[in-house]
């Protein structure tokens, strides 16, 4: 009895002992989660890292990437490989912001998951444990008692047995006496039986639930545990090569634009950068001639001793040149011979002719689409008159008349443009009006038409060409023609910016004398392909010319982006211009 009561008490300890692992291991999977925790803010912070380091490329991007105004001009090839590197940066930029959202909302996303589930199986294993234990203490706490109650029983039983014997031999007690302390025995032996069979039967119960609980309940729970904390090591392993496969998956990009940056610097040429700056730079101008010896012991005329004074060097070559720099800076980067003055006559001889050409395609760019869209407003004023219930033709009429004037100011502005850029070629013609940079007068573009039509032994004169001298004849023409014609029924409105002038010029081939004297070029224009009336046309304006619908017609000259065509009629010889949209043509390969 004695080996199982000490045997009850060791297994007592034992308990506690376990209880205490159990406390530990309850703490270390607290750890676990609060490491889980731990790299998840790591996480989050490495995401707002690289979301301020692509906020920061982008600022840079913004701040070094040129500005458009700065691009118009040609752009050297170093300037070009800094634009395109720079973009690539941006590009840089955006692959950061992939690794921080992707690290969001794949990373991120699952350790905030795991976490919440790993708190959740923690908790309930920590309350089947506590639970289990509970009961197992329980269970010993009874078995402690009913062991207590029955060594009280089993010690009064020997007590109560031992009065019972020395009362028998007691020879002066009574036989009631005795009978009784025999009574008192026998209940007392009665007890502690019970006592003993209460003891038995917890121990029992007690041994069998201590034996489950190390044998199956708390092995399973501690199982539990054990896989809880795996499952986190594990996860956090995958976490980590998830975060390492979602920057490797930018890598190609990243290296791509990384090769963008170094295809860049191998388009750089500074052979042509050099060439370029030589064209920027270069003023046109000659270089002056050699100062002549001026010898004092010659003798002077009329006793004058003053020296000869050197030729005195042209002002005007300072500029393009190193000393220019001691001039005012003008605005822009590239504004290296920019000017104030519309005609650009402070700049040099070639920048010049470049400024103006360059004007010259601009404002034929918006010629070609201004005329465009009126073509476009008198088709629909047409469709308008031709059926009412589509629209009322005298809306149509405050647009048409605005773009005529757009128009009109648009041609101004090209035979200006055009006076100027003859004048710095030199052809000839007097440069008073040119070089003012107001627009010629029609006497003075029929003479540089007539001056560049001439016989080949006047063409070392002129230095423009045929094609672009007709055009300035017809654009002054034209010019003069608007303000003659002011009622023309081809536009459908008060104002005709689509008559042209009544030249007899074109009227028959070009023949006899130029107001200077000098003969000029009889041969007519030769052809350079057929066309087709769309439309009917009335041609009712002077230099106009009238055609049916279906007519096949010769072209001589194409439009020059007034939305004129000069055609010839293939059974007469009868020349004139037609509206461009009123035809379909058919050019030879040779034009």
């Amino acid at each position: 009895m004695v080996y199982r009561c000490e045997e009850v008490l060791l297994s007592y300890n034992k308990f506690n002992e376990t209880k205490d692992q159990w406390d530990s291991i309850a703490g270390h999977t607290q750890k676990g989660i609060g490491f889980l925790e731990q790299y998840g803010h790591f996480v989050k912070e490495r995401c707002q890292i690289e979301l301020d380091y692509a906020r920061g490329l982008r600022r840079l991007v913004k701040t070094y990437l040129p500005k458009k105004k700065e691009c118009e001009d040609p752009q050297f090839t170093s300037v070009k490989a800094f634009r395109d590197a720079v973009s690539e940066t941006a590009d840089l930029a955006g692959q950061h912001e992939v690794i921080s959202e992707n690290l969001t909302t794949v990373v991120l996303a699952e350790i905030a998951s795991l976490i919440k589930e790993m708190k959740e199986d923690r908790k309930k294993h920590l309350a089947d444990g506590g639970r289990v234990q509970q009961q197992l203490s329980q269970s010993l706490q009874q078995l402690e008692k009913s062991k207590k109650n029955y060594e009280k029983a089993f010690r009064e039983a020997e007590k109560a047995q031992e009065n019972f014997l020395k009362a028998d031999a007691d020879l002066h007690l009574s036989r009631a006496e005795v009978e009784k302390q025999r009574m008192n025995a026998s209940i007392k032996s009665q007890q502690c039986e019970d006592s003993k069979n209460e003891y038995a039967n917890q121990l029992q119960k007690t041994n069998q639930l201590q034996g489950d609980h190390y044998n199956t309940v708390m092995p399973g729970i501690f199982q539990g545990l054990q896989d809880l904390d795996e499952k986190r090591i594990n996860n956090f392993k995958n976490l980590l090569k998830k975060s390492v496969d979602i920057e490797r998956a930018v890598f190609p990009i990243i290296n791509k634009c990384l090769d963008g940056i170094v295809s860049a610097a191998d388009s750089i040429d500074e052979k042509f950068d050099s060439q370029l700056v030589i064209e920027r730079y270069k003023s046109g101008f000659t270089p002056p001639g050699d100062i002549p010896f001026d010898d004092l012991s010659t003798p002077r005329q009329n006793g004058d001793s003053t020296p000869t004074s050197h030729p005195p060097i042209r002002q005007d070559t300072i500029k393009g040149t190193i000393s220019a720099s001691k001039l005012k800076k003008r605005g822009g980067i590239f504004g290296i011979f920019g000017s104030n003055k519309e005609d650009f006559s402070d700049l040099p001889p070639n920048q010049r002719k470049k400024r103006i050409q360059q004007r010259i395609d601009d404002v034929t760019t918006k010629l070609h689409q201004e005329t465009a869209a009126k073509d476009g407003l008198l088709k629909m004023k047409e469709v308008y008159e031709g059926n009412p219930s589509l629209g009322d033709p005298m809306s149509i009429t405050g647009q048409l008349s605005d773009s005529c004037q757009r128009i009109e100011k648009l041609r101004t502005e090209l035979q200006r443009y055009q006076a100027m850029l003859d004048d710095v070629d030199g052809d000839g013609i007097g440069g008073g009006g040119a070089a003012s940079g107001g627009p010629s007068t029609p006497n003075a573009s029929l003479a540089r038409h007539h001056s560049n039509v001439m016989s080949p032994h006047h063409h070392h004169n002129g230095g423009a060409s045929p094609r672009s001298s007709v055009t300035s004849h017809r654009t002054s023409l034209s010019d003069e023609s608007l303000s003659r014609s002011s009622h023309s029924p081809e536009s459908g409105i008060g104002l005709s910016h689509n008559s042209l002038p009544g030249s007899d010029t074109y009227d028959q081939p070009d023949t006899g004398e130029d107001e200077n004297g000098e003969f000029y070029d009889t041969e007519p224009l030769p052809i350079i392909g057929t066309c087709r009336a769309i439309y009917i046309f009335e041609g009712t304006s002077e230099g106009s010319m009238s055609m049916a619908e279906g007519e096949e017609l010769n072209v001589i000259e194409l439009d020059q982006g007034d939305g004129w065509t000069r055609v010839r009629r293939m059974s007469e010889f009868e020349e004139g211009f037609v509206p461009t949209s009123y035809i379909e043509m058919s050019l030879y390969n040779n034009c």
